[in-house]
């Protein structure tokens, strides 16, 4: 340990003595924390939809229809009561509710007035934003609709009232979309620190001919990689404390859930991100071509298909699929779970089990790589 010690020491000191490095680990997460934040926000479709129909009328199906055949809202289930709409919400599987509640084909018959509600989770504010959008318009052309159905033809006055809608939104009742785009921040400050950073950081040591030197002394391949990425993971940890700092008291941003189970999280995240780097680094020779390999064949694709700014029910098929093997994907969750949603780890264990198993397959991939090209 008093070896492995010495060499964290020495991978500090070398990043003190790098004056690049300073701006890239405390000015670049800022400045991308203020960018993103004033983001705007991205059009949408097929929300995926959970469907509380108490009435279960034939005036409560053509309602439902006219929903799911605007081509807005995709149901992916139905629940009894709204109090089981939470779960949906909660894991993700649905991003809008619609409860019909009961006697609403019945209000229709009679000329009352029947009301509709759409609960929207905040925690997606675009999604949020436009779906309440499109059930608006829904329920105004309904309401037009069965208004010129009730015209008396002799007197023209109307017989029947219009469909009310009452939205509801959860997590983020503001509907403010910093909300959801400032915790994806973190999410790339941390691929930037600790995945294409330790790719330059050994490979530097090629370039100069120092890891020769570490080569030949006494210092075994673990304490090395343990030694070259350390630093990396405390820089890490610090980034994601100064942007939750940063982004609860700038932005207003709540984090609802616990900050030691956004850092064990994040921590899982960093195996991945970390050994991606590690791998990178055996498959190049300069720095400059680590740099290009992580930014453009890794962190581009990753913050494309992982659902950190688009949404990733609006891609192909295909690319849906591809999704699952991002782990930038289960982190974003991990980041709106613990921030808006309150999520506690009975929620997120899924999430936290894939990043455990990804991160260890990487970062094993990558020692055993870089331990072959030593020996």
């Amino acid at each position: 340990m008093r070896v492995l010690w010495r060499m964290i020491v020495k991978e500090f000191l070398q990043l003190r003595h790098d004056k690049k490095m300073v701006p890239v680990l405390l000015v670049g997460p800022i400045a991308q924390l203020i960018a993103l934040g004033y983001a705007a926000n991205l059009d949408i479709s097929r929300i995926p939809t959970v469907l509380v129909d108490q009435d279960r009328s034939v005036a409560s199906r053509d309602f439902v229809e006219r929903f799911t055949g605007s081509g807005y809202f995709d149901v992916q289930g139905s629940a009894d009561t709204v109090e089981q709409v939470e779960p949906w919400l909660v894991s993700g599987r649905a991003q809008v509710a619609l409860v019909l509640a009961d006697g609403f084909g019945e209000a229709v018959a009679s000329g009352r007035v029947p009301r509709v509600q759409v609960i929207a989770d905040g925690t997606d504010s675009n999604s949020a934003v436009v779906g309440l959008g499109y059930a608006s318009r829904i329920v105004q052309a309904t309401g037009a609709e069965l208004t010129a159905s009730r015209l008396d033809p002799r007197t023209r006055r109307v017989v029947v009232g219009r469909v009310e809608l009452v939205p509801r939104v959860w997590y983020n009742p503001d509907l403010l979309s910093r909300w959801f785009y400032v915790p994806a921040v973190l999410a790339m400050v941390l691929m930037l620190v600790t995945m294409i950073l330790p790719s330059m950081a050994v490979v530097r040591e090629k370039e100069i001919g120092t890891l020769e030197q570490i080569i030949v002394t006494p210092l075994q391949s673990w304490q090395l990689i343990v030694g070259k990425l350390a630093p990396f993971v405390v820089i890490g940890i610090f980034d994601m404390l100064l942007i939750t700092g940063l982004a609860r008291y700038l932005f207003g941003v709540p984090l609802r859930g616990s900050l030691l189970l956004l850092t064990f999280l994040t921590l899982l995240f960093l195996l991945n991100t970390l050994g991606f780097g590690l791998l990178v680094s055996t498959l190049v020779e300069t720095q400059q071509q680590a740099m290009m390999t992580c930014i453009y064949l890794l962190m581009v694709p990753m913050i494309y298909l992982s659902g950190l700014i688009f949404p990733i029910e609006n891609m192909p098929v295909g690319f849906q699929y591809v999704t699952y093997v991002i782990p930038v994907r289960y982190y974003a969750n991990v980041l709106r779970g613990v921030f808006l949603r309150g999520s506690g780890l009975d929620v997120l264990w899924p999430e936290a089990v894939t990043l455990a198993g990804m991160g260890l397959f990487v970062l094993g991939l990558a020692a055993l790589r870089l331990r072959k090209s030593l020996d």
